[in-house]
């Protein structure tokens, strides 16, 4: 059997640190699938279409990572999409905490799903979503930190 993990995230924006999390995952897993979800608590940054884009040209020489948009239950995506499995990184404890929960109510929703839990590398543990937005939304260059340019990407206002 196919071991398909879901790699569920909002990506506003894709990071280093994600990317980073998708390559090593490739280690335990036959197929990736990230998976672009809409956040009810999130007003988006970078429009999700961009994202996507970006995030399959990030991905291009590897046919076995595909990337999906959806907006319902991880747990539902995950089942929909036959995988068995749910890829998370974790940066620090405080993401644990809250990983950990979300992980339980996946298990409850989709009793056959796994989450796995891959340690950020160090050297991109610093590195958030919510860090890099902020530092965009004021002027300042943050292609270092994604494995992409956004020089040429507009913001949703």
């Amino acid at each position: 059997m196919k071991r398909i993990a879901l790699f569920p995230g909002s990506f506003d924006p894709f990071t280093k640190g994600h990317e980073d999390i998708v390559l090593r995952g490739l280690h335990l897993f036959d197929e990736i699938i990230v998976g672009i979800g809409h956040n009810t608590a999130k007003k988006r940054y970078f429009p999700v279409e961009v994202m996507q884009r970006m995030i399959e040209e990030t991905f291009e020489k590897y046919p076995q990572i595909q990337t999906v948009t959806y907006d319902d239950l991880t747990a539902n995506m995950a089942r929909q999409l036959g995988a068995r499995f749910l890829l998370r990184g974790l940066r620090n404890t405080t993401d644990f905490e809250y990983e950990n929960s979300i992980s339980q109510v996946n298990r409850h929703v989709y009793s056959d799903v796994e989450t796995v839990f891959l340690i950020t590398s160090p050297h991109l543990a610093p590195i958030s979503s919510t860090i890099i937005r902020e530092l965009h939304k004021y002027g300042h260059n943050v292609d270092e930190f994604l494995p992409y340019k956004l020089s040429e990407l507009t913001i949703s206002a």
